[in-house]
């Protein structure tokens, strides 16, 4: 019996890094499970990858696909764009079980990523000292999206033992300089920035040159390609595997 293929899906974007970004974390999942047929496919308007993707998995002769949104957080692309997606599909192919997980979400496991980005970000800029963290994400009209965020950053700045604060760069406040720069109301003044991205592009490049006008002293990366986000997603992947097997009557 054929595994289920997994889909990786991402949201498009203009940046080229973003895609170079995707294609690098869905070929370190693809070495750690070369058993799987992997693919990876962007949701933006006029994109039609995801659609032809599945298109040529079912001409193929699979009858099972797992879809695996590549994003940290919850939001419209994971309540609205990939549902719509699946549902255009999902017409077509009748015969096909198309099942979408989770979003990755974050978990000790990312924390992790966020420090090895952090620790390389501050040894770029030969920064020794730290006295308080701000975590951009992208930010969502949807408050539990936002509200996941500010977990985390509660998480990490207990993990440093440090003061930290959420921030976004579109939908809700306060943004990175706003982060920062009550920071530094606080008395705080060696602040640094981890990025809740899981790709580099517009908003992550606007969030990072927002924290550096306001005083930031180091803006890591975003998480990208890492072992450690591609074992979440074939994590991902095995669950939705899992609610694909047809329960007994």
């Amino acid at each position: 019996m054929t595994a289920p293929a997994l889909v990786a899906v991402a949201p498009g974007s203009h940046d080229p890094r973003s895609a170079t970004t995707i294609n690098a974390l869905t070929e370190t999942v693809a070495c750690m499970r070369p058993d799987l047929r992997i693919e990876t496919a962007f949701l933006a308007p006029g994109d039609t990858s995801f659609a032809r993707t599945v298109d040529r998995l079912a001409a193929e002769g699979y009858d099972e696909v797992v879809v695996v949104p590549l994003l940290v957080t919850p939001g419209y692309h994971a309540d609205m764009d990939l549902p719509g997606a699946i549902e255009t599909v999902q017409r077509r192919h009748t015969g096909l079980r198309i099942h979408a997980t989770d979003v990755l979400g974050s978990s000790w496991g990312t924390l992790d990523v966020l420090d090895r980005r952090l620790r390389a970000a501050l040894t770029d800029a030969r920064v020794r000292e730290l006295d308080g963290l701000v975590l951009a994400a992208a930010g969502s009209t949807d408050q539990l999206a936002n509200q996941h965020v500010a977990r985390v950053a509660r998480a990490w700045g207990s993990r440093h033992k440090l003061p930290t604060v959420a921030a976004f760069a579109t939908a809700a406040p306060p943004a990175t300089g706003e982060a920062v720069r009550a920071l530094r109301t606080d008395g705080r003044r060696h602040i640094a920035v981890g990025s809740l991205f899981l790709a580099p592009g517009f908003l992550s490049d606007r969030a990072a040159e927002l924290a550096l006008e306001a005083g930031a002293v180091a803006v890591a990366d975003p998480l990208g390609d890492d072992e450690e986000v591609a074992r979440t997603v074939l994590a991902r992947y095995a669950v939705g595997a899992v609610e694909l097997v047809p329960i007994p009557a």
